[in-house]
């Protein structure tokens, strides 16, 4: 098994790999990009070529190889992630790891279960008495039996446990039928999916790996509308793109895909011939479906509710796709009726007409301001003006920035000037990102930071820890003397260490940095921190023992306070004193 990675890991290129899911840039002998596991404006996910790693040094602060890398992006484990890698280096996968049997084994049983539920679910749809009716809705809606078929669209019967019934006597066990989010275990085991006409969900080879069922029958009015699968070993929902398997191509194609909201909406596109057409199944817009899409191109035509008064997700989706560099236009949606009410009353060459005339988002956002406004009241200037300040504020390019602010000058009837008065007193978003990347690295301490510029320090040139002292090594964790002591003992190539501290070096590296007098900076500083610490330890020991009475042991405390104080100044001085020669 290790050879076969090993192999595959000799074979593959980690930037071919990274770069065939995002855009990576050169940055001296390593790579980089925005990290497309969180959002981030300042690009701080980097790629070794040299080393074969990745590293976000930004909000996640993950990194690793090229499988934990895949797994990460496609949301699956390691034993798919190693069939995928296998396959692009041209591997053949022979012995295997009993725990790579296992989870390739799990996995294989989840979707032959699933599997099995699609064809009970389409035995329903066409044989049973509600099953019909269920269909003949569909057939209303529009679709056609071709469509059902092809789609492999279901009906589930309205009974606690039609199909667990079935899927124990085609073999299967409770557990993977809760597994699979087919079943639920509360007082008594019973189907999830009850009364409702059911979409098979796959994933991009056409496997079924969960559902979304939609309501039919007596209990619309009382149960929710659509119901999806829960997050699974096979189905998870910030990924799951409907339509995706039969969308690529023509995405590929046609150079643009058109995303939308409903499953049914999905379906109805593809029929009236417009088949880049993929939906996000009543989730938001996740870094992980975007950084799916953009396999197969960067151009974004989206049919949303669009109202930027309101839905924040959408809102919040377009952001992202608008910074991780999609060209995104917007279908102008009429009388707020879905894709598959338009292709219904209107037909066709109707839908792919206004798919076709859809609008750069900034026009269609700036449109949609003015609507049913007059820009000569005060009071409509106002809300228009709240609408788009916040919108234009976040446009990059300078001339198109001033185009806008021109443009809406213009039709408002006000200076420049005071339109750029305004808009820099909107908040900016991005120093919210910021604040929230900021918290998940504040989770580390000053102290840790430190240790790991040490290591990295040490990566770069390994005899600065020959002149680690005693009183040096004791300040440091367990784990940061481990790495010192085994880098004084074999080759810093044999070590096993983060993806970050290896990263972290090259990039210092690249700095030009003075190792030795990094060396000694951190070190002093972590002396003063861990002085620090303990003087506040001494002091709530004083206030122990004043309450206590014991006046002997509090002189004896505030000496050593003393002692301690008048050391790390006397350190401060000297490392002062060391940076002034320095520096001269």
């Amino acid at each position: 098994m290790a050879s076969e990675i090993e192999e595959i890991k000799s074979r593959l290129n980690i930037v071919d790999v990274i770069g065939s899911y995002i855009k990576l840039e050169k940055a001296g002998i390593n790579y980089r990009a925005r990290c497309p596991f969180h959002d981030e404006k300042t690009p701080s996910f980097f790629v070794s070529p040299s080393r074969q790693l990745w590293h976000c040094f930004g909000g996640c602060n993950d990194g690793g190889d090229i499988f934990k890398f895949v797994m990460r992006i496609e949301g699956i484990d390691f034993a798919d992630a190693l069939k995928i890698l296998a396959q692009k280096a041209g591997v053949e996968l022979k012995a295997s790891s009993p725990e790579w049997e296992k989870a390739k084994t799990k996995r294989q049983t989840l979707l032959n279960l699933s599997e099995k539920a699609t064809s009970f679910f389409i035995f329903q749809i066409e044989k049973s008495k509600t099953g019909k009716e269920a269909k003949e809705y569909l057939l209303r809606r529009g679709m056609t039996e071709e469509t059902i078929k092809e789609w492999r669209i279901g009906y589930a019967p309205d009974a606690w446990q039609g199909l667990t019934d079935y899927l124990i006597g085609q073999g299967f066990k409770r557990e993977d039928i809760i597994d699979a989010g087919l079943g639920i275990q509360s007082q008594k085991f019973f189907d999830r999916f009850r009364g409702r006409i059911m979409f098979p969900i796959f994933d991009l080879n056409s496997q079924v790996i969960g559902f979304t069922g939609r309501i039919f029958g007596n209990k619309a009015d009382t149960e929710a509308k659509y119901l999806n699968t829960p997050n699974t070993l096979l189905y998870d929902k910030s990924q799951a793109l409907f339509g995706m398997d039969k969308a690529k191509l023509e995405i590929r194609k046609k150079d643009f895909c058109v995303l939308v909201e409903g499953n049914v909406d999905c379906i109805m596109s593809h029929q009236s011939g417009v088949k880049n057409c993929i939906a996000v199944s009543g989730t938001a817009l996740t870094h992980l479906h975007l950084g799916i899409i953009k396999r197969y191109s960067s151009n974004l035509v989206l049919a949303f509710d669009m109202d930027i008064a309101g839905n924040n997700a959408t809102k919040k989706g377009i952001d992202m796709a608008l910074k991780n560099g999609f060209n995104v236009k917007v279908i102008s949606m009429f009388s707020e009726k879905d894709p598959a009410d338009i292709i219904l009353e209107k037909g066709n060459d109707n839908w792919m007409k206004i798919v076709s005339d859809a609008k750069p988002i900034n026009q269609f956002y700036f449109d949609l301001a003015f609507k049913n406004r007059d820009p000569n009241s005060i009071e409509d200037k106002k809300k228009i003006v709240s609408e788009l300040l916040p919108i234009i504020k976040k446009i990059d390019n300078t001339i198109e920035q001033s185009y806008w602010i021109e443009n809406l000058s213009n039709k408002l009837m006000v200076k420049d000037e005071d339109i750029r008065l305004e808009m820099s007193k909107v908040a900016n978003e991005q120093d919210e990102v910021i604040e929230r990347e900021k918290v998940i690295a504040d989770k580390k301490t000053r102290k840790d930071l430190l240790e790991e510029m040490i290591l990295s320090l040490a990566f770069i040139d390994p005899k600065v820890v020959e002149k680690l002292n005693n009183e040096q090594f004791e300040l440091l964790s367990n784990q940061t003397k481990d790495i010192l002591l085994k880098l004084k003992e074999k080759p810093k190539e044999d070590i096993d260490v983060s993806s970050y501290i290896l990263l972290k070096s090259d990039l210092l590296k690249g700095e030009d940095i003075d190792v030795p007098k990094e060396w000694g900076r951190c070190f002093s500083e972590i002396e003063s921190l861990v002085k620090k610490e303990e003087r506040g330890r001494i002091v709530q020991e004083i206030k122990n023992k004043e309450k206590s009475g014991s006046f002997d042991q509090v002189k004896e405390l505030l000496e050593k306070f003393n002692k301690l104080t008048k050391n790390n100044e006397e350190n401060n001085e000297k490392g002062n004193k060391g940076s002034e020669e320095s520096n001269s």
